[in-house]
């Protein structure tokens, strides 16, 4: 590397600016090091080599032409992984329309207005959420400002709402920063559910059951089915090919549940048709615990989610820790469409009331990136792993602490945003120009 390459370089990561020019081993020493895969390290070393992490410990031979980021009196850990938000899908995420023209959000509440996304009906399984990305989506910088790296953008507003995708936070091209077009099916059960079974809760596993038989019997009998020399079948030939992965077990069903009742119907679809299940929500999962351990199902909990409603009576705030002591896999995530501060907040509010520091984090980084099949990637600092790291101010659990850089692959990312930017409008009055 010339003088004025290494010079540019080094440059940039002391802003914190990502650019080709930059080396491409990376070096982040001195910090205290959470692999979350092992046990903490003091004045640990994490060395990043062409995106990839290759190796992280406390006696670690860093390359001459390394570039360096001294952590010293910081916390170095992976980046967070954000299991449910609408990241790159626009202000409210990517919405299905009703037949009265409103669209819905993913809690099924209305709002006027239109979308590209419009599918009607209460199947839309070959729905991908991938795309209609959008790289310069003004949650994503801000996202990422708060350390998170990694996020699952989901779609939302009926039984079957189709696919989510994994995207990193970072890049300025769709195909720089989606990491997994199909990444789970997305549907829900329950309160939000209903509308899809004429009304009640019965009427939508009803639902739920002759979609995952017919998709099998359209797996088994295509050729029948397509010569139309049989009954008719619970959905379209398309969404019901779209559903023949979650049938095998291969692409997981990512399923909205939160009554105890919807629980065991989740458990009981899972078992009867071989489902690779993610449950999400689980108000009332505490009363589900030792069957949801049993059956080495992830949750993903909003611990937010503590008052109770007609969806669950008997939320409480102790949730996440209750399943944790029961052996749950449990993963953080709460209903923060643009993924931003508020997962931090989880973990923290997680911990007050009973999860581990070490599980909180465990929940928002390898957990989710376990329950989705993709820990191979992502989750931890161990080598072979994409070198998503944030470097600490201090503890990312204590809201006085603040990410002070960030990587994605292996590339250090600018930390200004929308945020930053009226931050520094307002900081003083009257407010200075942009």
């Amino acid at each position: 590397m010339t003088r004025s390459r290494q010079w540019a370089c080094g440059a940039l990561l002391a802003s914190a600016l990502s650019s080709p020019l930059c080396a491409q081993t990376i070096a982040i020493t001195g910090g205290t090091v959470f692999p979350v895969s092992g046990p903490k390290i003091d004045n640990g070393t994490v060395v990043i080599t062409n995106g990839r992490i290759v190796a992280v410990g406390a006696s670690v031979s860093i390359p001459a032409d390394a570039q360096r980021i001294d952590a010293r009196g910081k916390w170095v850990t992976p980046g967070l992984f954000h299991a449910a938000t609408g990241l790159g899908l626009g202000a409210g995420g990517a919405q299905l329309m009703r037949d009265d023209d409103e669209t819905l959000h993913a809690d099924n509440t209305a709002v006027g207005g239109t979308t590209d996304d419009r599918r009607r009906g209460d199947v839309n399984a070959t729905f991908l959420v991938a795309n209609g990305l959008d790289p310069k989506a003004i949650a994503i910088p801000i996202a990422r400002g708060g350390g998170v790296t990694t996020a699952v953008a989901m779609p939302g507003g009926a039984l079957v709402s189709g696919q989510a995708a994994l995207i990193d936070l970072a890049g300025d091209r769709v195909q720089a920063m989606l990491a997994r077009g199909s990444l789970a099916m997305v549907g829900v059960l329950g309160g939000g559910a209903r509308d899809a079974g004429g009304g009640s809760r019965a009427g939508a596993v009803h639902r739920w059951l002759d979609l995952l038989r017919d998709a099998r019997v359209y797996d088994a009998k295509k050729d029948d089915i397509e010569e139309n020399d049989f009954r008719p079948l619970a959905a379209s030939w398309d969404e019901l090919a779209a559903l023949v992965p979650v049938t095998k077990g291969v692409l997981p069903l990512y399923l909205e549940a939160n009554r105890q009742s919807d629980i065991e119907t989740a458990l009981r679809l899972a078992r009867q048709y071989g489902v690779k299940l993610v449950v999400r929500g689980a108000n009332e999962g505490w009363r589900m615990a030792r069957e949801l351990a049993e059956a080495q199902v992830p949750v993903v909990v909003d611990v937010h989610e503590n008052i109770p409603s007609f969806d669950g009576l008997e939320a409480r705030s102790d949730n996440a820790a209750l399943l944790k002591a029961a052996g749950v896999k449990v993963i953080l995530a709460g209903g923060d469409p643009g993924g931003a501060y508020a997962l931090r907040w989880q973990g923290g509010h997680a911990v007050r009331n009973g999860l581990s520091w070490d599980d909180a984090l465990l929940a928002m980084t390898l957990e989710p990136a376990r329950a989705f099949g993709v820990a191979a990637d992502y989750g931890s600092l161990e080598a072979g792993k994409w070198g998503n790291v944030v470097v600490w101010s201090g503890d990312p659990l204590d809201f006085a602490s603040k990410a002070d850089v960030v990587l994605v692959r292996g590339a250090v990312q600018a930390l200004e945003s929308r945020w930053t930017e009226l931050l520094a409008k307002y900081r003083t009055l009257p407010p200075k120009p942009f």
